[in-house]
């Protein structure tokens, strides 16, 4: 496991989630507006907005707020209109970091991530320096004690995925981009329910962190997770599992 992975693992175990239940829904608010805005409110022929009311219903988030959200996107009310931008830099020990944004203003936003960055040893970097390191893949996440493993890798390869990886207390499908949505579905008919089903950014190399600099990545992670601007933040780091125990 290595960076953004391994940040999701830590986060669940330390139930940050609930801890930070107003900042997860105010991110989860701006990605279904903009889903809604950019692709229509039907759930059914937007796929990028089925995902989020997916990932919206998985926080916890009232059916309500959902519906509001994505009525103020297709128009339904005062509307902001948020803008993605993806920005690029380096962490700790040279670690890789894209981080995807939505704002309504950037000049906020890139103040904000220089701050965040700069104080924990990284900076950002012009657009490309790291793209190129990461791919973007399709991730579908399982309670790993519920299913099959064996099963599971069958199952998921037969409905076109590309790996099964074993994550902490999760299996998680990797598909293409394009197949996630085919995957999940195929994966539900054969009775395997998913926790998650998201887009992420797989790193080709990892930076081994070890001492002050896990530390440092570890602290840069929080804070980005505590700006609202960032929706999503991917890095290459590796920190070993004894090490990101005792620093969470």
């Amino acid at each position: 496991m290595s960076g953004h992975s391994k940040w999701s693992t830590i986060k669940r175990k330390k139930g940050a989630l609930d801890a930070k239940r107003g900042k997860v829904f105010t991110k989860l608010i701006r990605e279904l507006q903009t889903a809604a805005r950019l692709g229509g409110g039907d759930i059914d022929s937007n796929p990028r907005l089925r995902l989020v009311v997916d990932k919206a219903k998985t926080a916890n988030m009232p059916k309500d707020n959902i519906q509001r959200a994505i009525q103020k996107g297709i128009g339904g009310g005062d509307q902001d209109n948020f803008e993605e931008i993806v920005y690029e830099g380096y962490g700790p020990g040279g670690t890789a970091i894209l981080i995807e944004t939505l704002s309504d203003n950037k000049n906020r936003t890139v103040g904000d991530l220089r701050y965040a960055l700069s104080k924990h040893g990284g900076n950002l970097g012009a657009s490309g320096c790291v793209a190129f390191l990461f791919e973007r893949k399709g991730i579908i996440g399982f309670d790993r004690v519920a299913v099959d493993g064996d099963a599971l890798l069958e199952a998921a390869l037969e409905a076109g995925a590309l790996d099964v990886v074993d994550n902490g207390d999760r299996s998680e499908v990797l598909t293409a981009p394009t197949e996630l949505h085919a995957v999940r579905d195929a994966l539900a008919e054969k009775g395997f329910t998913a926790l998650s089903a998201e887009f992420t950014q797989q790193p080709s190399t990892t930076v081994k962190l070890s001492g002050k600099d896990a530390e440092l990545m570890l602290k840069l992670a929080e804070s980005l997770e505590d700006l609202d601007d960032v929706q999503e933040f991917y890095a290459n780091f590796d920190i070993s599992e004894e090490e990101m125990e005792s620093l969470a």
